[in-house]
């Protein structure tokens, strides 16, 4: 495991996130599991470059009031990764991110694990468990990659070898390419080469066939 998130971090560039002292409690989430650590140290690096996007994943997926998010990470100066985990653990909870905010603000020295626990989520529980799940579909959102742990490969099965992405490779504000001036995708291409071919074939029918009866005729008169 410690072999795939060295390679992970590699992949992903993880050397350039922001130091610890750019953020108001510092960055030492302490989870209680290295995955859930890893990915939220990978969040501080997307939310910094892609804030608009990550604020409206913890808008709409998360219910979080839209001038909170904007206030914790700008005002307040929080990590994004604590700023998700909070509304995270709000949304698994059915409380208001606002709630679990307040609390982190009070006990964040004792680290998300106690933290977790003391609103009720202890590590290897269901409820820590749908924590972990549901950087999945935030990270498809973003169309960000993301490598699972034995753990989530048996609940995404198709994607347990999945490589995450480079840095800077699809982030979810990439836009579609359109195709070359002069192609339709593909279809130039075939519409050209069909129509030679049956011009090619006619035209040599033609030929032949002219050709043969002109001179069958001019045979007959003879």
């Amino acid at each position: 495991m410690g072999a795939l998130l060295v390679a992970a971090a590699a992949t992903l560039g993880w050397g350039t996130t922001a130091s610890a002292q750019d953020y108001t409690f510092g960055w030492n989430p302490r989870t209680g599991d290295v995955w859930v650590d890893t990915w939220l140290s990978d969040m501080n690096r997307y939310g910094a470059r892609y804030r608009d996007p990550f604020v409206d994943e913890m808008v709409r997926y998360y219910g979080a009031p839209r001038d909170l998010v904007n206030d914790l990470l700008g005002e307040r100066r929080w990590a994004p990764g604590d700023v998700y985990f909070a509304c995270a653990i709000a949304s698994v909870l059915g409380r208001p991110c606002r709630y679990v905010a307040d609390v982190w603000e009070r006990d964040h020295a004792q680290g998300w694990g106690a933290v977790a626990q003391g609103l009720g989520i202890k590590p290897g529980s269901p409820e820590f468990h749908r924590l972990k799940k549901g950087f999945v579909p935030s990270y498809d959102r973003w169309g960000r990659g993301i490598t699972l742990d034995n753990e989530l490969s048996r609940d995404f099965p198709g994607r347990a070898k999945e490589p995450a992405r480079p840095k800077g490779q699809a982030t979810g504000t990439a836009k579609k390419h359109a195709a070359p001036a002069g192609q339709s995708n593909g279809q130039g291409k075939g519409k050209g080469n069909g129509n030679g071919h049956d011009s090619g074939k006619a035209k040599g029918q033609g030929q032949g066939q002219d050709s043969g009866k002109a001179k069958g005729q001019d045979k007959g008169k003879g």
